[in-house]
Protein backbone atom coordinates (compact mmCIF):
# COMPACT_ATOMS: atom_id res chain seq x y z
CA UNK A 1 0.00 0.00 0.00
CA UNK A 2 1.16 3.56 -0.66
CA UNK A 3 1.18 5.52 2.59
CA UNK A 4 0.75 9.28 2.61
CA UNK A 5 0.92 9.67 -1.16
CA UNK A 6 -1.59 12.46 -1.43
CA UNK A 7 -0.12 14.31 1.54
CA UNK A 8 3.34 14.17 -0.02
CA UNK A 9 2.43 16.49 -2.88
CA UNK A 10 -0.44 17.43 -5.13
CA UNK A 11 -0.58 16.48 -8.77
CA UNK A 12 1.48 18.96 -10.73
CA UNK A 13 0.56 20.72 -13.92
CA UNK A 14 2.09 19.18 -17.05
CA UNK A 15 5.56 20.55 -17.69
CA UNK A 16 7.68 20.25 -20.82
CA UNK A 17 10.92 20.50 -18.83
CA UNK A 18 11.63 18.66 -15.60
CA UNK A 19 14.89 18.60 -13.66
CA UNK A 20 16.36 16.49 -10.91
CA UNK A 21 19.64 16.19 -9.10
CA UNK A 22 20.75 12.56 -9.22
CA UNK A 23 23.75 10.26 -9.09
CA UNK A 24 25.41 9.03 -12.24
CA UNK A 25 25.45 5.25 -12.52
CA UNK A 26 28.56 5.36 -14.69
CA UNK A 27 30.81 7.82 -12.90
CA UNK A 28 29.62 7.56 -9.30
CA UNK A 29 28.33 10.39 -7.13
CA UNK A 30 28.61 13.63 -9.06
CA UNK A 31 26.85 15.78 -6.52
CA UNK A 32 25.48 18.76 -8.41
CA UNK A 33 24.98 17.04 -11.75
CA UNK A 34 21.51 17.95 -13.04
CA UNK A 35 19.50 15.63 -15.24
CA UNK A 36 16.70 16.98 -17.33
CA UNK A 37 13.80 15.63 -19.38
CA UNK A 38 12.48 17.88 -22.10
CA UNK A 39 9.49 16.64 -24.04
CA UNK A 40 10.11 17.30 -27.73
CA UNK A 41 6.81 18.23 -29.42
CA UNK A 42 7.51 16.17 -32.53
CA UNK A 43 9.15 13.12 -30.99
CA UNK A 44 6.86 13.22 -27.98
CA UNK A 45 3.76 13.04 -30.15
CA UNK A 46 5.37 10.46 -32.45
CA UNK A 47 6.20 8.15 -29.56
CA UNK A 48 2.74 8.50 -28.06
CA UNK A 49 1.19 7.58 -31.42
CA UNK A 50 3.75 4.86 -32.21
CA UNK A 51 3.27 2.97 -28.95
CA UNK A 52 -0.50 3.35 -29.11
CA UNK A 53 -0.65 1.93 -32.64
CA UNK A 54 1.95 -0.78 -31.99
CA UNK A 55 0.61 -1.75 -28.57
CA UNK A 56 -0.92 -5.05 -29.66
CA UNK A 57 2.11 -6.11 -31.72
CA UNK A 58 4.58 -5.29 -28.94
CA UNK A 59 2.44 -7.00 -26.33
CA UNK A 60 2.20 -10.16 -28.45
CA UNK A 61 5.99 -10.54 -28.13
CA UNK A 62 6.15 -9.66 -24.43
CA UNK A 63 2.96 -11.14 -22.95
CA UNK A 64 4.62 -14.28 -21.58
CA UNK A 65 7.33 -12.33 -19.76
CA UNK A 66 4.94 -9.65 -18.51
CA UNK A 67 2.34 -12.12 -17.26
CA UNK A 68 5.03 -13.74 -15.09
CA UNK A 69 6.70 -10.54 -13.86
CA UNK A 70 3.50 -8.63 -13.09
CA UNK A 71 1.60 -11.47 -11.41
CA UNK A 72 0.18 -11.08 -7.89
CA UNK A 73 0.79 -7.35 -7.55
CA UNK A 74 -0.79 -5.45 -4.62
CA UNK A 75 -3.79 -3.14 -4.91
CA UNK A 76 -1.58 -0.05 -5.33
CA UNK A 77 1.56 0.08 -7.46
CA UNK A 78 3.97 2.76 -8.62
CA UNK A 79 4.77 2.48 -12.31
CA UNK A 80 7.78 4.20 -13.81
CA UNK A 81 7.20 5.54 -17.31
CA UNK A 82 3.89 3.78 -18.04
CA UNK A 83 3.72 5.51 -21.44
CA UNK A 84 0.39 4.62 -23.03
CA UNK A 85 -0.60 2.12 -20.31
CA UNK A 86 0.64 -1.05 -22.00
CA UNK A 87 0.93 -2.86 -18.65
CA UNK A 88 -2.55 -2.07 -17.36
CA UNK A 89 -3.95 -5.24 -18.96
CA UNK A 90 -1.86 -7.25 -16.47
CA UNK A 91 -3.26 -5.50 -13.39
CA UNK A 92 -6.40 -6.47 -11.54
CA UNK A 93 -9.36 -4.14 -12.16
CA UNK A 94 -9.55 -1.65 -9.33
CA UNK A 95 -5.77 -1.42 -8.97
CA UNK A 96 -4.47 2.07 -8.21
CA UNK A 97 -1.46 3.11 -10.27
CA UNK A 98 0.77 6.01 -9.26
CA UNK A 99 2.11 6.83 -12.73
CA UNK A 100 5.51 8.51 -12.94
CA UNK A 101 5.24 9.83 -16.49
CA UNK A 102 7.02 13.08 -17.48
CA UNK A 103 5.99 12.98 -21.15
CA UNK A 104 2.77 15.03 -21.36
CA UNK A 105 1.98 13.63 -24.81
CA UNK A 106 1.39 10.20 -23.26
CA UNK A 107 -1.14 11.37 -20.69
CA UNK A 108 -4.31 11.31 -22.79
CA UNK A 109 -3.82 7.72 -23.97
CA UNK A 110 -2.65 6.76 -20.49
CA UNK A 111 -5.97 7.90 -19.02
CA UNK A 112 -7.89 6.14 -21.79
CA UNK A 113 -6.06 2.88 -21.10
CA UNK A 114 -6.71 3.21 -17.39
CA UNK A 115 -10.44 3.57 -18.05
CA UNK A 116 -10.41 0.64 -20.48
CA UNK A 117 -8.81 -1.75 -17.98
CA UNK A 118 -10.58 -0.48 -14.87
CA UNK A 119 -7.45 1.02 -13.32
CA UNK A 120 -7.48 4.06 -11.04
CA UNK A 121 -4.62 6.31 -12.09
CA UNK A 122 -2.80 9.23 -10.53
CA UNK A 123 -0.36 10.80 -12.99
CA UNK A 124 2.73 12.57 -11.64
CA UNK A 125 4.77 14.39 -14.27
CA UNK A 126 8.09 14.03 -12.47
CA UNK A 127 11.14 12.14 -13.64
CA UNK A 128 12.33 8.84 -12.23
CA UNK A 129 15.44 10.40 -10.72
CA UNK A 130 13.19 12.42 -8.41
CA UNK A 131 10.03 10.55 -7.44
CA UNK A 132 7.78 12.71 -5.26
CA UNK A 133 6.78 9.95 -2.83
CA UNK A 134 7.86 9.41 0.79
CA UNK A 135 10.56 6.97 1.88
CA UNK A 136 9.41 3.36 2.42
CA UNK A 137 5.89 4.13 1.17
CA UNK A 138 5.38 1.62 -1.68
CA UNK A 139 4.71 -2.11 -1.71
CA UNK A 140 5.51 -2.46 -5.41
CA UNK A 141 7.22 -0.54 -8.20
CA UNK A 142 7.03 -1.76 -11.79
CA UNK A 143 8.77 -0.70 -14.98
CA UNK A 144 8.82 -1.76 -18.60
CA UNK A 145 11.54 -0.51 -20.98
CA UNK A 146 12.21 2.55 -18.85
CA UNK A 147 15.78 2.30 -17.52
CA UNK A 148 16.97 2.29 -21.12
CA UNK A 149 15.59 5.81 -21.66
CA UNK A 150 16.37 7.73 -18.47
CA UNK A 151 19.40 10.01 -18.11
CA UNK A 152 20.58 8.28 -14.92
CA UNK A 153 19.38 4.68 -14.50
CA UNK A 154 21.41 4.30 -11.31
CA UNK A 155 19.65 7.30 -9.81
CA UNK A 156 16.26 5.89 -10.78
CA UNK A 157 17.00 2.51 -9.18
CA UNK A 158 18.16 4.34 -6.04
CA UNK A 159 14.83 6.15 -5.96
CA UNK A 160 13.02 2.84 -6.35
CA UNK A 161 14.85 1.46 -3.32
CA UNK A 162 14.12 4.64 -1.37
CA UNK A 163 10.35 4.50 -1.83
CA UNK A 164 10.00 0.73 -1.39
CA UNK A 165 9.17 -0.46 2.11
CA UNK A 166 11.24 -3.40 3.48
CA UNK A 167 9.99 -6.47 1.66
CA UNK A 168 8.55 -4.42 -1.21
CA UNK A 169 9.29 -5.50 -4.76
CA UNK A 170 10.60 -3.92 -7.95
CA UNK A 171 9.22 -5.85 -10.92
CA UNK A 172 10.99 -4.94 -14.16
CA UNK A 173 11.32 -5.73 -17.85
CA UNK A 174 14.13 -3.84 -19.57
CA UNK A 175 16.37 -3.60 -22.62
CA UNK A 176 19.92 -4.89 -22.09
CA UNK A 177 23.06 -5.02 -24.19
CA UNK A 178 23.58 -8.15 -26.26
CA UNK A 179 26.67 -10.28 -25.68
CA UNK A 180 29.93 -8.77 -26.93
CA UNK A 181 31.03 -10.09 -30.29
CA UNK A 182 27.54 -11.01 -31.49
CA UNK A 183 25.77 -9.65 -34.54
CA UNK A 184 23.05 -8.23 -32.28
CA UNK A 185 25.67 -6.26 -30.34
CA UNK A 186 27.13 -4.82 -33.54
CA UNK A 187 23.68 -3.79 -34.75
CA UNK A 188 22.93 -2.14 -31.39
CA UNK A 189 26.10 -0.06 -31.75
CA UNK A 190 25.34 0.83 -35.37
CA UNK A 191 21.85 2.16 -34.68
CA UNK A 192 22.49 3.74 -31.28
CA UNK A 193 22.31 7.38 -32.38
CA UNK A 194 19.21 7.31 -34.62
CA UNK A 195 17.48 4.90 -32.20
CA UNK A 196 18.12 7.21 -29.25
CA UNK A 197 17.03 10.29 -31.19
CA UNK A 198 13.73 8.79 -32.35
CA UNK A 199 12.87 7.09 -29.04
CA UNK A 200 13.85 9.96 -26.75
CA UNK A 201 17.14 8.68 -25.41
CA UNK A 202 16.49 4.93 -25.47
CA UNK A 203 19.67 2.84 -25.38
CA UNK A 204 19.71 -0.92 -25.90
CA UNK A 205 23.35 -1.07 -24.76
CA UNK A 206 23.12 -0.63 -21.00
CA UNK A 207 24.06 -3.36 -18.54
CA UNK A 208 20.85 -3.23 -16.52
CA UNK A 209 21.47 -6.65 -15.01
CA UNK A 210 24.63 -5.56 -13.20
CA UNK A 211 23.05 -2.24 -12.28
CA UNK A 212 20.06 -3.83 -10.55
CA UNK A 213 22.03 -6.66 -8.96
CA UNK A 214 24.48 -4.21 -7.40
CA UNK A 215 21.87 -1.69 -6.19
CA UNK A 216 21.55 -3.12 -2.68
CA UNK A 217 18.34 -5.11 -2.98
CA UNK A 218 18.00 -8.02 -0.57
CA UNK A 219 17.32 -10.49 -3.39
CA UNK A 220 17.24 -10.24 -7.19
CA UNK A 221 15.80 -12.90 -9.49
CA UNK A 222 16.16 -12.16 -13.20
CA UNK A 223 16.38 -13.84 -16.59
CA UNK A 224 17.66 -12.72 -19.96
CA UNK A 225 15.78 -13.44 -23.17
CA UNK A 226 15.52 -12.23 -26.74
CA UNK A 227 12.56 -11.00 -28.71
CA UNK A 228 12.29 -12.81 -32.03
CA UNK A 229 10.76 -10.05 -34.09
CA UNK A 230 11.35 -9.13 -37.75
CA UNK A 231 11.24 -5.47 -36.74
CA UNK A 232 13.72 -5.77 -33.85
CA UNK A 233 16.08 -8.71 -34.46
CA UNK A 234 18.68 -7.19 -32.12
CA UNK A 235 16.36 -6.73 -29.13
CA UNK A 236 17.73 -8.45 -26.03
CA UNK A 237 15.90 -7.98 -22.73
CA UNK A 238 15.92 -8.70 -19.02
CA UNK A 239 12.94 -9.48 -16.78
CA UNK A 240 12.85 -10.05 -13.06
CA UNK A 241 11.98 -9.08 -9.50
CA UNK A 242 14.12 -7.37 -6.85
CA UNK A 243 13.10 -7.32 -3.19
CA UNK A 244 14.01 -4.38 -0.92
Amino acid sequence: MIKGVREAGQLQRPSHRLQARARSCESGDVGDSTFEFEAHPGRGRFNATFFRVMDGYIDWHLRGQKAAVYADLPETVVELGPGVGANFRYLRPGTTVIAIEPNPYMHRTLRTSAERYGVDIEIRDVIGERIDLPDASADAVISSLVLCTVADPGGVVSEVRRILRPGGQFNFLEHVAAEDGTLSRRVQRAVRRPWAWVFEGCSCERDQQTLIRSAGFRTVHDRRYRIHSPLLPFNTQLAGTAEA
